[in-house]
């Protein structure tokens, strides 16, 4: 079939010079290219994404490529002299000084001023009775007597004999009379005696042994006091402020009762007498205590460890503990701080330098094969937004105990596999992967784990008919980490019993395949953000769309049948060519759908939903005014697509099925009706555009021209419909429809051959069977 069979005009000799032109240089046209206002902008975009990138990676420091569970083949060895501080040493010197400060109680003296009163009360009670049996009960517990073990007794089990609970009443009965044997008069003077008794332990304190027990003492013998209304804190033994240590023997209260001999025989008695009602005066005072510990910490100097150049730091072959990574850390911290600004300068111009070629090779990939993506500049923006997140989340999660600069980087290039292609997928993880490992582990072994990961993460996602593609693309991903991660241990060590002698190789391998699997499912649980960010629907979003019972198609069913039959046709013989070329099949097919919905608002407007007989409504309209009400169905479709939030791909088809394509028909009706002195503009007669910007848009121009073209022939035999298809196909194509659609002639050609022979397959001849008679 010919298929460029048209003349060309022949041109002037001069006409021929001019459109040579005189070539301009890449120097030239790229200072010509700075004055267009939206050139800037985009440079300016890339060199914030640069500028980004340089503090994302820290380009001044050296990355510190040390992690736990390392074990360097070569060793480490100390590049400068050092100190550091012995964390352990101090701390326990540390903890050492805490134990020695006493535990800091508050005196409440004031609560021990009520127990003379108390006491005249109870002897008072006892003077006054013939008998132990008219003391109240309360007073025969303080006192003792009662069957019970007296408080100062060791054996608790033995019950105290009725005479010697009685013997001991009448000593206090004895003691509270006069020498007329008058009882109570010496009430008043036992009870000055007990204030001066007990007047050391206003001073002292009382210590509940209770509150004792239940703090941490350490390895001090002693409290600290503070008395009330005073701020300052005296030191003393644990046991002068026990009770029962003050009232033995030896204590200072016990050695009080010598001075008062008349006093021995009932001194157990008020000795059960003071244990049973005075209250503990000391209150445990933790803030006091955790300030004073606090601050004996603080006094202990640091232990620090010296460290020469060229000491051995990590042995060849061991394994990076936690206290090796201190080490390491406090030895990169010390080069940090001793690096010349002359040095991090270099580094940085270097790095700059680095990442500078890098964006320049994939600049020159997009200029020259995503024109789209970097003539938009807000997908420019979002593309390179999402590489400096991925390099700076990389950095960030490359550290212990995460290790997962893996998921941004499979994340990223899973998204740009799904959201563009795999090639610009593939290329940009090859830029984050450079760029990742010069900021983190600085090692060729994780460039070729992370390189190769990534690349293989694409693999699977040429399409994504559902989602749980995305979740077998992680299984993929994390099978070639574990499968990569060992090799390279196995290349690095030369031995092939690393991975079993060595526990954490295995598990490292492991916890990457464990992140692998992560970034696949976030990337299957955030697809639609992705599709709304990078402007995009996938085959999962298309096949969920295409269902008919989508309010639009079922709005098109009820109110334009024709256009929706036509539709159908439209999409079926557009999927088949678009899968000939290469082309996205799936997104023609659901685009084709609803690429003319707006006919639904004016049906009877258009040839195939006017029903056989019925009058045609253009007979009575002005040709311009017809013309109007065609071109508006593309209008009209875009908004009913925006109100029904369809993606922008699907809206960039009704944009597009019909281009700038020229409404032939009425601009012929309108130049016959014109006079002669009137010129009819054509571009009023012309679609409003755009021309298709996609090969898909393409295709379903060509597909929507032909099969409405296709329904005239009276006859549709094959060379008919043949020779219709390729009247229109070149129709198209001189009328520039294809310019902005990057289809080659090759693939126009496949186009017009498979749209031939679907067409040619609906109407196929048939049999004429022989009119049967009726029983």
């Amino acid at each position: 079939m010919p298929f460029l069979g048209f003349k060309s005009q022949r041109k002037s000799r001069t006409a021929r010079a001019a459109s040579i032109g005189t070539s301009q240089s890449p120097w030239t046209r790229a200072m010509h290219s700075l004055g267009d206002r939206a050139v800037v902008l985009r440079l300016g975009l890339c060199l914030a994404a640069l500028i980004a990138l340089l503090f994302a990676v820290q380009c001044w420091r050296v990355p510190f490529s040390v992690r736990l569970g390392d074990h360097p083949p070569r060793g480490v060895l100390a590049r400068v002299d050092f100190e550091r501080v012995n964390r352990f040493e101090t701390e326990r010197a540390r903890r050492q000084a805490e134990a020695q400060v006493p535990l800091t109680f508050r005196n409440q003296s004031g609560l021990l001023k009520k127990l003379p009163a108390q006491l005249h009360d109870d002897l008072d009670e006892i003077a006054r009775a013939d008998s132990i049996n008219e003391v109240s009960d309360s007073v025969r517990v303080a006192f003792g007597l009662t069957r019970n073990t007296r408080a100062s007794d060791t054996d608790r089990s033995t019950p105290l004999p009725r005479e010697l609970i009685q013997q001991q009443f009448e000593s206090l009965r004895q003691a509270t009379a006069d020498q007329n044997g008058i009882a109570y008069h010496n009430v008043d003077e036992i009870t000055a005696r007990f204030a001066t008794f007990i007047d050391p332990l206003s001073q002292l304190g009382i210590l509940d042994p209770a509150d004792l027990s239940s703090q941490d003492l350490g390895s001090s013998d002693e409290i600290g006091i503070v008395d009330e209304n005073q701020q300052t804190t005296r030191a003393v033994l644990v046991s002068d402020v026990l009770l029962a240590d003050l009232l033995n023997e030896e204590g200072l209260l016990g050695r009080t009762w010598a001075s008062w001999p008349d006093l021995i025989p009932i001194r157990e008695s008020l000795q059960h007498w003071l244990v049973a009602k005075a209250p503990p005066t000391l209150r445990y005072d933790d803030d006091a205590t955790k300030a004073a510990r606090r601050a004996a910490s603080l006094q202990v100097e640091k232990i620090n460890d010296r460290f020469h150049q060229n000491d051995v730091l990590v042995a060849p072959g061991q394994v990076i503990d936690d206290e090796r990574m201190q080490v390491l850390r406090d030895e990169y911290d010390r080069v940090e701080e001793l690096l010349p600004t002359s040095q991090r300068l270099f580094r940085a111009a270097t790095v700059f330098l680095m990442i500078l070629v890098l964006a320049a090779l994939n600049g020159y990939y997009l200029i020259n094969n995503e024109p789209k993506l970097v003539a938009s500049a807000g997908r420019l923006s979002v593309y390179l937004a999402a590489v400096v997140a991925a390099v700076a989340l990389g950095r960030v999660m490359s550290f212990d105990p995460w290790r997962a600069e893996i998921i941004p980087l499979v994340v990223t290039a899973m998204v740009f596999a799904v959201a563009y292609n795999q090639v610009l997928a593939t290329l940009t993880a090859f830029t984050l992967t450079v760029v990742l490992t010069l900021a983190t582990m600085a090692d060729l072994g994780s460039f070729v784990i992370m390189m190769t990961v990534s690349s293989i993460a694409t693999l699977p996602l040429a399409h994504v008919p559902t989602r749980t593609t995305l979740v077998k693309a992680g299984f993929v991903t994390a099978l070639a980490y574990v499968l990569v991660s060992w090799g390279m241990a196995i290349i690095q060590t030369q031995s092939l019993n690393v991975l079993w002698e060595d526990r954490t190789l295995l598990m490292n391998g492991l916890r990457g395949a464990g992140w692998c699997l992560v970034a696949g499912y976030l990337v299957a649980g955030s697809l639609p953000f992705i599709e709304s960010t990078f402007g995009v629907v996938t085959d999962i979003s298309l096949l969920e769309m295409s269902d008919i019972s989508h309010p639009l198609l079922q709005g098109l069913v009820r109110r334009a049948p024709g256009t929706y039959n036509h539709s159908i046709a439209v999409a079926t013989i557009g999927e088949t060519a678009a899968d000939r070329i290469g082309a996205n099949g799936l997104l023609v097919r659901v685009g084709a759908y609803f690429h003319d919905i707006g006919k639904m608002l004016k049906p009877q407007y258009f040839i195939e939903n006017m029903t056989e007989g019925a009058e045609n409504r253009h007979d009575h309209l002005a040709p311009a005014m017809s013309t109007l009400i065609i071109i508006g169905h593309v209008k009209d479709g875009v908004d009913l697509a925006q109100q029904h939030n369809l993606p922008q791909p699907l809206i960039d088809f009704i944009e597009q099925h019909h281009g700038t394509t020229l409404v032939q028909y009425f601009y012929h009706e309108a130049s016959k009706q014109a006079d002669d002195s009137l010129k009819i503009e054509e571009s009023s007669f012309r679609y409003p555009g755009p021309k298709p910007q996609s090969r898909e848009a393409g295709v379903m121009m060509l597909a929507d021209a032909v099969e409405s073209a296709s329904r005239t022939l009276s006859e549709p035999t094959a060379k008919r419909i043949e020779t219709l298809v390729h009247e229109i196909t070149m129709a198209k194509l001189l009328d520039g429809q294809f310019d902005e659609s990057s289809l080659t002639l090759s693939e126009i050609h496949e186009i017009e051959d498979s749209l031939t022979k679907s067409l040619i397959g609906i109407y196929h001849g048939r049999i004429q069977y022989p009119e049967q008679r009726t029983a």
